[in-house]
């Protein structure tokens, strides 16, 4: 087997074990909502997170959200759990929840980067011994591998970077809705005053 086809092989078995655990977790996800939505408990992106042991940002992904989103919506025709109510809309976020979320965001973005430059430097020093090794094809083939995962953490920081800046511009949106619902009601009091 030649280093390009055993590089080949690692990378495709990497995927492999990638993929099978991202399924496992959105199969933990989607049976988190039924199992909270049965229970009666209120469906919320935390609360289905932790109750499968994922990540607050799984249970936001295209494929799971629908699901808890629509587990809220039966939830709340069904009066198990209040919504803020805005006109023509409904939501049960509120900006100091989306705040906190972003909040969490950002740490686990910072402790993340942290872990990366770690095992870059931990990377480093291995390499650095390695190199002094006879077999030279076998660290170029690990290098290669080591890329391709460091593609990966930076795809998937650059994924978190998005979700945060998305996140971000809702609180934003959410803080503004809250200002014009507040006015509008200022100017009804302040009409229902003059009508006295």
């Amino acid at each position: 087997m030649t280093t390009e086809t055993a590089s080949e092989a690692r990378t495709a078995a990497l995927r492999a074990v990638r993929a099978k655990d991202s399924n496992d977790k959105r199969q933990s996800a989607l049976a988190a909502v039924e199992s909270l939505e049965r229970a009666g408990a209120p469906v919320t992106f935390t609360s289905v997170a932790n109750t499968a042991g994922v990540s607050s940002w799984l249970v936001r992904a295209e494929g799971i959200r629908e699901h808890v989103e629509a587990a809220r919506r039966r939830q709340v025709d069904h009066g198990v759990i209040a919504t803020v109510a805005v006109p023509g809309r409904h939501h049960q976020a509120t900006p100091a929840s989306l705040r906190t979320d972003l909040t969490i965001a950002q740490e686990q973005i910072k402790v993340l980067r942290a872990e990366r430059d770690k095992l870059t430097q931990r990377l480093r020093l291995h390499l650095g011994a390695e190199i002094d090794g006879p077999d030279r094809a076998a660290l170029i083939a690990r290098v290669a591998d080591l890329e391709a995962v460091n593609r990966r953490l930076v795809a998937d920081r650059d994924d978190r970077q998005v979700q945060t800046d998305i996140a971000g511009r809702r609180v934003q949106e959410l803080e503004d809705e809250l200002v014009a619902v507040r006015e509008s009601l200022r100017r009804v009091i302040r009409t229902e005053n003059r009508g006295r």
